[in-house]
């Protein structure tokens, strides 16, 4: 097995040669817990799942290793008011840590929607306070960070200084990095503009706050990342993913954390995943060009003509390669469907296959099967295992008709692998079939119901049915025509 893997580090696909033989510490950068979880997060965190299971059905052994960011995410260093969680427990009037759970809630619902697994360890930022202090006061020690005014900054001149390279992973150069820098309140706390935030001192006004030795305060975003991936993984680990929005400054920020810390590489593959983009344009909640998951799936939304089943959703996302823009799109998402559709009465007929058996095979099943796992082993080329999977698909409808022969021995086997990459590895599942005429009857009954309460101005039980439909995720809409209503 020749696995090769896109490393962003050196620009290059490189044969993949795990730390220990067998064994992989992958760390993916999890969500930032303030809001829902957009469209795009998903796309990223699927791909990771389909890599994940890929490397799982390679025979390694993962211990996949995704965070939770619940404090310190600053989008930059000068501006402490810019805290997300501070800002959104203040929108919405609940405590940070109420708006942590409630999101971090949606985040697992929404990706046991798209059947992602789940990561080995799930570690959060809040919970790992004393090793991030821990660090900070180690680079410190060692000269790469000082403190100013209660914050604790790394020094990215002096890090450059000693023959190490702030930009290598984002290929900037740190001349230009500094001249672009922008004047922001709090860099006069800096020695260099460019220098970033491993712990920011806590404002009179600011929630969420721990002691430290430099006074009370929280932790700056990049630092988390280094110690946890550190603490279940090692100073030096295999796989490093996330979005490419991460590239810089976050990860570029980790690599040098690392090296600063351990003087040794932290990561050895960086993989980054590309956007996703809806009928051509970035997707954008001021541009009007935005969707969320569940509203993709429950078609409660203004730009796709149906709901569309997560398994569909999730066949749509696997047709593009994760280094690669994702655009979506009605038209994609119906093609998408019929694609899925095909694969899955494939998978049915050669499941239930019970025609006359031949001594010998029309199908070169030795050949796909390999063609399969080069797609696989080719930088996880889902598009490309998806092409070869269709193969497959007109070999078995031709089956099917007489048109093709089988044997037995390579029927149990195309059987096997058919179940393996379209369930195992690319973690589509099959859409159970549900009696929606029967629902609607039973909901039109509900609303009935709840209308008589309203003439009759018992509204106490009208917004009960409401409340509790609403628990179950089925909206009611009131509008001029009548009630309708919408899954969630």
């Amino acid at each position: 097995m020749n696995l090769k893997i896109y490393n962003s580090l050196s620009g290059e696909k490189e044969t993949f040669k795990p730390i220990h033989e067998k064994n992989v510490g992958m760390y993916v950068c999890g969500p930032t817990v303030y809001s829902n979880v957009h469209l795009g997060n998903v796309r990223t965190f699927m791909s990771f799942d389909f890599i994940y299971r890929t490397l799982t059905f390679l025979g390694y052994k993962v211990r996949y290793v995704r965070n939770i960011t619940d404090a310190g995410h600053l989008t930059d260093d000068g501006d402490v008011d810019n805290d997300r969680f501070v800002k959104q427990s203040r929108l919405e009037k609940l405590e940070p840590m109420e708006i942590v759970q409630k999101y971090t809630v949606d985040f697992h619902k929404v990706l046991d929607t798209f059947n992602l697994l789940p990561p080995t360890i799930e570690p959060t930022a809040t919970g790992h306070i004393l090793e991030q202090i821990e660090l900070a006061q180690k680079l410190i020690k060692s000269g790469f960070a000082y403190e100013s005014n209660g914050s604790v900054y790394f020094d990215v001149l002096e890090y450059n200084k000693r023959g190490l390279n702030y930009g290598e992973l984002s290929r900037r150069n740190i001349d230009e990095l500094f001249a672009n820098t922008r004047d922001l309140d709090g860099q006069n706390e800096k020695k260099n503009p460019q220098d970033f935030a491993l712990w920011k001192s806590a404002s009179p006004a600011h929630i969420m706050r721990w002691n430290s030795p430099w006074g009370e305060g929280f932790p700056g975003w990049h630092l988390e990342c280094t110690a946890m991936s550190t603490k279940y993984l090692g100073e030096n680990f295999d796989i490093h993913g996330g979005g490419m929005d991460l590239k810089f400054p976050h990860h570029e920020c980790e690599v040098a954390q690392g090296k600063a810390c351990n003087g040794t590489t932290p990561v050895n593959y960086w993989m980054h995943a590309n956007m996703l983009t809806m009928n051509g344009q970035r997707m954008s909640k001021s541009a009007g060009n935005y969707i969320l998951p569940m509203e993709l799936v429950s078609g409660n939304n203004d730009f796709f003509e149906k709901p569309f089943h997560p398994a569909i959703v999730r066949f749509n996302f696997m047709q593009a390669h994760y280094r690669s823009v994702l655009d979506i799109s009605n038209e994609a998402m119906v093609a998408s469907e019929k694609g899925y559709q095909r694969l899955m009465e494939a998978v049915k007929v050669v499941s239930g296959f019970t025609f006359q058996l031949s001594g010998s095979s029309s199908f070169d099943l030795k050949s796909w099967k390999e063609k399969c796992y080069d797609a696989l082993t080719d930088d996880f080329n889902s598009p490309i295992l998806i092409s070869h999977l269709f193969e497959a698909v007109n070999f078995i409808f031709k089956l099917k008709d007489g048109k093709e022969t089988i044997t037995s021995e390579d029927l149990q086997e195309l059987k096997k692998l058919m179940h393996d990459f379209v369930f195992e590895v690319l973690g589509l599942q099959n859409i159970e079939e549900n009696n929606n005429e029967k629902l609607d009857q039973a909901l039109q009954v509900l609303i009935e119901l709840r209308n008589q309460a309203r003439k009759s101005k018992n509204f106490e039980l009208s917004d009960q049915i409401r409340d509790r439909l609403l628990a179950e995720g089925i909206e009611l809409k009131d509008g001029r025509d009548g009630t309708t209503y919408s899954l969630s």
